[in-house]
């Protein structure tokens, strides 16, 4: 005999009181005129029959999912999925150590460093939390020095400091990463200084590179460097200096005058890990993504999950 509607419907009273409720046996029990013992044979019914389903999250098991999913769309290799903390400077502070944790999994050894908030954050972080067990043995900048204040724009800076609280070595760009002009980019670049940086740029074997949001923050002299081109080609996003648009494509321009890794040199690294802040939007994530340059991402879980509604 089927299950009847009005059975079906104490079931679901019960399991209601019960599950969602948080009343006792007993006081179910009281309320219907019935035993406990019947209301735990309801219970239990209930559970067989489906009108209750019960789901427990596994820690990890959302993020994993999330990472699985990106890994079958051959989007990237792997990566660190976090949980959004109390505010964006705790949500970035995870993401530090997340990102800390990946050089650690991967087992980084000659890591190129980016810049860009999270980067400046990451080296706050590492700061308060020396890892002097690191795999890492050398670092570099991959772009040169902004000339503005801003700490997360330091390259020379960050490296020395990541360096310090790695145990690794670290190597310097002495150049700006926004010369005058495209001949004085080029005279920097014939230089000894630019010759060292650049087989330091061919020897890594993981880079850190920030993924940000365009329009950005500070601008890095974009309307020179591009003219209209960031937005006749809708870009949406940044690394580096470099802007990218939703479909993945890099933006190129041949007045770019920013002295930072060539790309063709950046997408022969193994390992290329692409670090999001709290605030990155999604445009800029999916962009980053489909642009098939990173191999690794480190992220806010909700961030990546709005990648799947």
């Amino acid at each position: 005999m089927g299950l009847t509607l009005e059975k079906q419907r104490k079931l679901a009273h019960v399991a209601r009181r019960y599950y969602l409720e948080d009343w006792k046996q007993s006081d179910i029990a009281q309320e219907l005129g019935v035993s406990r013992p019947l209301i735990s044979r309801m219970l239990r019914e209930a559970r067989e029959l489906g009108v209750v389903e019960i789901m427990i999250h596994e820690p990890g098991a959302k993020t994993a999912n999330l990472l699985e999913r990106l890994r079958r769309s051959n989007a990237i290799q792997g990566g660190v999925l976090v949980e959004d903390g109390e505010d964006g400077d705790a949500t970035n502070q995870l993401l530090s150590q997340g990102a800390v944790d990946l050089l650690r999994q991967i087992g980084a050894r000659r890591l190129g460093v980016g810049w860009g908030y999270l980067i400046g954050q990451l080296v706050t972080w590492l700061e308060e939390n020396p890892q002097p067990n690191s795999t890492v043995t050398d670092i570099c900048p991959l772009v040169g020095n902004a000339s503005i204040p801003a700490r997360n724009y330091q390259s020379n800076e960050n490296v020395r400091v990541m360096a310090q609280q790695l145990g690794a070595t670290p190597h310097f760009l002495y150049l700006p990463a926004l010369p005058d002009n495209l001949e004085e980019k080029h005279l920097l670049c014939s230089t000894e200084v630019y010759r060292q940086i650049y087989q330091q740029w061919e020897q890594i074997d993981t880079a850190l590179v920030n993924i940000g949001d365009y329009p950005s923050s500070p601008d890095f002299a974009s309307l020179v460097r591009y003219g209209s081109l960031l937005q006749q080609q809708h870009a949406c996003g940044r690394m580096l200096v470099y802007y990218f648009n939703e479909e993945g494509t890099v933006i190129q321009s041949d007045q770019d005058f920013a002295i930072q890794v060539p790309i063709d040199t950046l997408k022969r690294c193994p390992n290329i890990i692409g670090v999001c802040s709290a605030n990155t939007s999604v445009k800029a994530l999916h962009g980053a993504l489909r642009s098939g340059i990173f191999t690794h991402i480190v992220a806010r879980a909700a961030l990546v999950q709005t990648l799947f509604d």
